[in-house]
């Protein structure tokens, strides 16, 4: 597992957990491929810090504020200088509290 502060510096095969802290509004987002999905940004939260994690579509429910979780094989991508933390295609996200 990493830590908030070290997967900021990561690009990919990123193993994390910690709870998450706040969560946005959900939006509606067009797809490349055609249709859209909705998408929710959130925080996660650990002893280092925190980082902005994107959910999308399903996972938008599967969490709340205060939820512990772990991304495994997740990535990163940065927007606008901002560094955000994603599943992906082929991550897992796993809720451990509910």
């Amino acid at each position: 597992m990493v830590t908030t502060a070290q997967a900021k510096n990561m690009r990919d095969k990123i193993d994390i957990e910690g709870t998450v802290e706040r969560m946005e509004e959900p939006r509606t987002v067009n797809l490349r491929t055609g249709g859209t999905t909705r998408v929710c940004n959130a925080f996660l939260a650990d002893s280092e810090g925190d980082i902005k994690i994107a959910l999308w579509g399903d996972d938008i429910q599967k969490v709340k504020n205060g939820s512990k979780i772990a991304i495994k094989n997740g990535y990163t991508s940065t927007f606008k200088g901002e560094v955000s933390l994603g599943k992906g295609k082929y991550g897992e996200l796993i809720v451990q509290e509910y």
